[in-house]
C-alpha cells in the first residue's frame, strides 16, 4: 500500500491461501481474521480535507502495528479498512483479546500537529479453519461481521456466525426484488383513518406502504424501507407513494365532497427531504393529480430536520408557501425538545407511540398527558 507501506489486499489474499493450505493439512490448525473499519471516517475527510485524512491513516497504521502480536499480520485493504491475520491460534479468545486491546487504544486521541482527533472502529472477527475453500470467503465473512458491529452501534466487535451470512444473502435478494417491486406493482398503499378529537369526524388519512412480495407474501416497512434508504431507491419509491396517495385523495374528495376537504398524510424520508429536486417533484405531482396543496400533509422526522437545521428551515418554508402542511413524526425519539419548534414552520406534532402506548397504565406516562 503506497500510503501506509503496509501489505495490501492482494498480499492478504495470497497469504490466506497459504494459511488455508496449512489448515487443509492439519485439521486442528486454526487462524483468525480481524476486519477493521473506522466509524465515520468520512467526516474527517469532509471537514478537515483528504491530506489530514491521509495523515490520520498513517498514524492509525502505526498504532495498529504497535498492537500486533508476534503471529499477527497487518494489511490495509482500502480506504480506512484494515485487517489483522492471526495465525495460528488455539481458540477465538486470542482474537477477542486483541480486538478489545485495540479498541481500548482508540480511546486515546490521535495527535495531528496541534489537533486532537478521536476515532472509533467497528471490528469483524472470523475464525478460519479447514472448512473454508477460498480466501475470499473468509474476507467476506469478516466484512459481514464488521457491518453487524456497525449495525449494533459501532465501536465494538462482532464474531461471524452463519446466521449473519444467511441474513446478508437474504438482504441482497430483497434489494434485487425491491428494484422490481414498483414495476411489478407489488407495492400497496393502505390508508389509516385520522379522526378529529374535536369533532369526532373523519378528517383525513395517513398513507402506509406495504410490499406484497410474489413469493414471500406481505413484507412490512421495517424490512424494506432501510434497504430502500441505503440504496437510494427511496427517492423513486417515495415519489410513487406521494403520487398514488395524492391521486387517491383527489378521487375521494370528488366522490365524497364535504365542507372541509379531507387531507392525506405522506411520510418523507431523510433522503427525500435532502433531495435537491424535492420541491419541484411535489409541485409536479400536485399539478398532475389535481390535489390542492392544502390537502397534503408531509410527515418529517426530527432527525431529518435537525441534520441540517438551516437548510431544513428553507425547505419547510418553501413547502408552507405552497400551502402544504408539515407534521413532525415520531416526536420524542430524537431531539425531543419543544424549544426548537418555534424556529420552524410546523403545523402538527405526532407523539411517538413509546409515550402513549401505556398512557393509561403507567403513572409517569399519564403525567406527560
Amino acid at each position: 500500500d503506497s500510503l501506509t507501506n503496509l501489505p495490501n489486499r492482494t498480499w492478504l489474499i495470497e497469504h490466506l491461501k497459504i494459511v488455508l493450505e496449512k489448515a487443509k493439512q492439519d485439521k486442528d490448525y486454526q487462524f483468525a481474521l480481524l476486519f477493521f473499519d473506522c466509524d465515520n471516517f468520512k467526516i474527517v475527510n469532509d471537514s478537515l480535507g483528504h491530506l489530514v485524512g491521509d495523515h490520520l491513516l498513517k498514524e492509525l497504521a502505526r498504532r495498529l502495528k504497535n498492537s500486533l502480536p508476534a503471529t499477527g499480520f497487518l494489511s490495509r485493504i482500502g480506504g480506512d479498512e484494515f485487517t489483522i491475520l492471526l495465525t495460528p491460534i488455539a481458540n477465538i479468545q486470542t482474537a477477542i483479546d486483541l480486538a478489545t486491546e485495540i479498541q481500548a487504544q482508540f480511546n486515546q486521541p490521535f495527535q495531528l500537529e496541534a489537533r486532537e482527533i478521536y476515532l472509533t472502529a467497528s471490528i469483524g472477527i472470523v475464525l478460519g479453519n479447514s472448512e473454508y475453500e477460498q480466501p475470499e470467503q473468509i474476507l467476506r465473512n469478516a466484512d459481514i461481521a464488521m457491518y453487524k458491529a456497525k449495525e449494533l452501534g459501532k465501536s465494538r466487535y462482532q464474531i461471524f456466525n452463519q446466521e449473519m451470512h444467511s441474513k446478508a444473502v437474504e438482504r441482497l435478494q430483497l434489494e434485487v426484488d425491491l428494484r422490481q417491486a414498483i414495476k411489478k406493482q407489488e407495492l400497496l398503499l393502505y390508508y389509516q383513518p385520522i379522526i378529529s378529537l374535536k369533532t369526532g369526524y373523519l378528517s383525513g388519512f395517513e398513507t402506509l406502504v406495504r410490499w406484497q412480495h410474489s413469493t414471500n407474501g406481505m413484507v412490512f416497512p421495517d424490512k424494506f424501507i432501510p434497504i430502500a434508504e441505503e440504496t437510494g431507491l427511496i427517492i423513486p419509491m417515495g415519489n410513487w407513494i406521494l403520487k398514488q396517495a395524492c391521486r387517491q385523495m383527489k378521487t375521494w374528495q370528488e366522490k365524497y365532497p364535504q365542507q372541509t376537504p379531507l387531507t392525506i398524510n405522506v411520510n418523507v424520508s431523510v433522503q427525500q427531504f435532502s433531495y435537491s429536486n424535492l420541491i419541484e417533484e411535489i409541485k409536479a405531482i400536485l399539478a398532475e393529480t389535481g390535489l390542492s396543496p392544502a390537502s397534503l400533509k408531509l410527515e418529517i422526522t426530527e432527525s431529518a430536520i435537525m441534520e441540517n437545521a438551516e437548510s431544513a428551515n428553507k425547505i419547510l418554508q418553501q413547502l408552507r408557501d405552497l400551502d402544504i402542511k408539515i407534521c413532525i413524526d415520531d416526536f420524542g425519539t430524537g431531539y425531543s425538545s419543544l424549544s426548537y419548534l418555534h424556529h420552524f414552520p410546523i403545523d402538527n406534532l405526532k407523539i411517538d407511540r413509546l409515550f402513549i402506548n401505556q398512557i393509561n397504565t403507567a403513572q409517569e406516562n399519564s403525567k406527560i398527558a
